[in-house]
């Protein structure tokens, strides 16, 4: 198989970052995050996305950012928790081993914080990441292989589990 040896959805705060950093660490392999890849195509932060050019560019430029790493990336890759609403970015996870970090509402918003630098969470960030994680969860369901809970684990605790889901 090419592409990732993994790669992570799951909505924000989940930890797909810290945890991805933390597996590529202990596989010795690189790590990418798509989110990164937006912002360096772009050359602005992806709130300045949103507020410049709107959710729909977004969305467009982070769907080819998606393919792009799927198709060139060896390592782990986290994506951007929006990112599997994307028809295209769904069909294109199906090659590969996609492991979905779920996160409660509580410890995601302990996690964002108040979403300052998060364009989506502007206003009721508890009600919205609720709406999120209750639109988005059967997505990241729907294309993973494995589902790992992240709710009062560390990092360490959640890489554990990534690697005992995937059998070792």
């Amino acid at each position: 198989m090419t592409g990732p040896r993994l790669v992570l959805v799951g909505p924000m705060g989940a930890g797909k970052s810290t945890v991805g950093r933390l597996l590529a660490e202990r596989w010795d392999v690189p790590f990418r995050d798509t989110d990164d890849d937006v912002e360096q195509t772009e050359g602005r932060t992806i709130s300045d996305i949103f507020v410049e050019s709107g959710e729909e560019h977004f969305r467009a430029v982070e769907t080819g950012a998606v393919a792009r790493a799927l198709a060139e990336h060896e390592g782990v890759l986290a994506i951007g928790g929006g990112a599997v609403m994307a028809s295209d970015s769904r069909a294109a996870l199906a090659a590969h081993r996609v492991v979905f970090l779920r996160v409660g509402l509580a410890d995601a918003a302990a996690r964002v914080g108040l979403g300052t630098s998060r364009p989506l969470l502007l206003g009721n960030v508890r009600g919205t990441m609720k709406a999120l994680l209750d639109e988005r969860t059967p997505v990241y369901e729907s294309v993973a292989v494995a589902v790992v809970d992240t709710d009062g684990r560390t990092p360490d605790e959640v890489a554990l589990a990534v690697e005992e889901a995937l059998g070792g």
